[in-house]
């Protein structure tokens, strides 16, 4: 007899665990064969509200670590993604990709979590700023983190899409919730299983699966959540987000960039997610000399 072989189900990723969808459902997607890629979580709003609730217990100690422990952790999901290599390589094949189109994509996936990596302890100077003011105070402008970050990774590509927003977001100390490929979920839920076993604390990044369009609501109009990110061209869903987001004042970013190109990594990504911060130091004259105290 011909054997029948066994559909992985591949589960969620919600404060450092990997539950099923609380409603119980699972979609089949397939390839451009026919072939069935597995049984994929079906999300509801139920999943995002716990996903945020992950992320916002998460975001205080995340952001609180040093900035050189951030890169830390980005630089061993690379290595950690590095080892899983071929894994991926498989499953963007399956889903319809070249060997070659897949090979680059992992790889350019390794490089941009390193590229982000190396950002972690040197954006603040970057982007910071001393300003002039007319009184006998020091100015300073910090970037610190914007909090949680709902983000509706790229419908087109499975991995490359996806950590290209995830980066620029922990990089800056913040949390997300991430909103799947629905027709190319596969790396993504692998890609979860490498945050598994490295070094990020649950609750940093929280991915869920199914159809965006049943989960954009919950997400972007969650009183929680900080900001939203959606990487498509839809301007309809562009529209739908930046209406829900104006009940807790949100900032929402929208990108249509190909996420292969390295132009496509950007410093501003990070400081997208961002509040500026200004503190005034006050300077003491002691003996005709400025000294600061």
């Amino acid at each position: 007899m011909e054997r029948v072989e066994v559909l992985k189900t591949y589960k969620i990723y919600i404060g450092g665990k990997f539950p099923r969808t609380e409603s119980g459902r699972y979609y089949t997607p397939t390839n451009a064969k026919g072939d069935a890629l597995g049984n994929i979580c079906l999300c509801s709003r139920k999943d995002v509200r716990n996903s945020v609730v992950a992320a916002r217990k998460a975001q205080g100690g995340w952001a609180g670590r040093a900035a050189f422990n951030r890169g830390q952790v980005m630089y061993r999901i690379a290595e950690m993604l590095e080892g899983r290599k071929a894994q991926f390589i498989e499953e963007l094949i399956f889903q319809g990709a070249t060997k070659i189109k897949a090979e680059q994509e992992v790889n350019t996936a390794i490089d941009r979590l390193i590229y982000y990596a190396g950002w972690c302890d040197k954006y603040t100077q970057v982007l910071g700023s001393v300003n002039p003011v007319a009184s006998s105070h020091f100015n300073f402008s910090v970037h610190e983190p914007t909090g949680v970050v709902g983000i509706i990774a790229d419908e087109s590509t499975s991995l490359i899409g996806l950590v290209s927003m995830i980066a620029p977001v922990i990089a800056g100390g913040n949390t997300c919730v991430v909103i799947a490929s629905e027709s190319l979920p596969l790396s993504a839920i692998t890609f979860a299983e490498v945050l598994g076993t490295s070094d990020v604390p649950g609750g940093v990044i929280n991915i869920l699966t199914g159809a965006s369009e049943e989960m954009a609501k919950p997400l972007s109009t969650h009183m929680d959540v900080n900001a939203l990110a959606y990487s498509g061209n839809d301007e309809a869903v562009l529209k739908e987000l930046q209406e829900y987001a104006v009940m807790n004042l949100k900032r929402v970013r929208s990108y249509t960039k190909d996420w292969m190109n390295s132009d496509s990594q950007d410093l501003y990504m990070i400081s997208d997610y961002q509040e500026v911060k200004t503190t005034w130091h006050p300077i003491e004259n002691i003996g005709g000399a400025n000294s600061t105290y």
